[in-house]
């Protein structure tokens, strides 16, 4: 690891945090479930597990808060195994003269978020730290699912299946950094943050066929396909002309020299469907109205084995990667 210590960019979903995971975590950790570093952990074959921290900064964004982020993050990790998300807990870490103001509305979009979600908060915990120790407010969320059918998996991911993402990119990552730093570009861009529990259900069909869900949070699109690209050892091609990206996002990327491609997202999947049904599934999910951007942006292949490239406007190619430096730290 560089320089023996740890830095913002081994939190960013990464090639750092990649080789930090595989370094240390599953050095001392590594199992048969582990190993596959899903989303959630399929247990006992019908029995969906997921952890996670949320460290958001600002923690209150246009479009959400902590509270919504750490909900609605949970249970679309529960979604992408095919759970139907039923329990979550939820612990605060607060740091000395927090004020119950927020407190109490961060708590209350939680609860909404949840009960729109369909699944119950049963436990919790909360520490207290002195002032100047914690950024305000941190949450870790667990979260637990019932797999009723057959559990999504990446290995189920094969040469043929379509690849849709469900929405636009980049929403959520560049509108926590322009509230973050104070920017101003006269854009009205909200985070794309939301639970997807009805989006998912209405495609976790067995006539469907859908192979894998994955939600791409830190790391964005872009660093989602490449590991999803290494992990199988297919690869995977997609469309420049096809991504769908507001030009909201575009511009203040392209001014901030940010790719929306590694820009996260917080209500987005991006689904494996075998061709046959890759259209059916993509109308169903533009039924929805967290769907209605959904586009089939590429396809996977037994061609450039373990690589995602980008097929540009211009005719180019263009290698897509794990991002190795930092992304854009705490926007989840």
């Amino acid at each position: 690891m560089d320089n023996g210590n740890i830095f913002l960019a081994h939190g960013a979903g990464g090639k750092l945090q990649a080789e930090l995971i595989h370094n240390f975590i599953l050095k001392y950790f590594g199992n048969p479930v582990l190993n596959l570093l899903e989303d959630s952990a399929v247990i006992e074959k019908s029995i969906a597990f997921t952890t996670d921290s949320y460290v958001v900064k600002p923690i209150f964004f246009p479009g959400g808060d902590i509270g919504k982020l750490a909900v609605s993050g949970t249970v679309n990790d529960l979604l992408c195994s095919g759970a139907t998300p039923r329990y979550l807990s939820l612990s605060l870490i607060i740091e000395e003269g927090f004020s119950f103001k927020k407190l109490d509305t961060i708590l209350r979009s939680a609860k909404c978020e949840a009960g729109g979600a369909g699944v119950d908060i049963v436990c919790g915990d909360i520490k207290v730290v002195g002032k100047g120790e914690l950024d305000e407010i941190f949450i870790n969320t667990s979260g637990v699912g019932i797999i009723n059918g057959e559990a999504l998996s990446i290995k189920k991911i094969a040469p043929g299946d379509r690849v849709i993402v469900t929405g636009s990119i980049g929403d959520h990552g560049i509108s926590i950094l322009l509230k973050r730093e104070g920017l101003k570009f006269g854009t009205s861009l909200i985070s794309d943050c939301a639970s997807l529990t009805g989006l998912a259900e209405s495609i976790l069909k067995p006539a469907y066929e859908v192979h894998y869900f994955r939600d791409p949070t830190r790391g964005g699109l872009g660093g989602v396909l490449a590991e999803i690209a290494n992990s199988t050892g297919l690869g995977i091609e997609i469309e420049e002309e096809k991504l769908p990206i507001k030009e909201d996002v575009r511009g203040a990327s392209e001014l901030l020299g940010i790719d929306p491609l590694y820009s996260a997202n917080e209500g987005r999947f991006v689904v494996f469907v075998p061709e046959d049904h890759s259209q059916e599934v993509l109308n169903v999910i533009r039924e929805d109205k967290f769907g209605r951007e959904a586009e089939i942006i590429g396809e996977v292949g037994e061609t450039n084995p373990s690589t995602c490239v980008l097929l540009t406007k211009i005719g180019g190619k263009r290698i897509i990667d794990l991002p190795r430096g930092e992304l854009l730290p705490r926007i989840c």
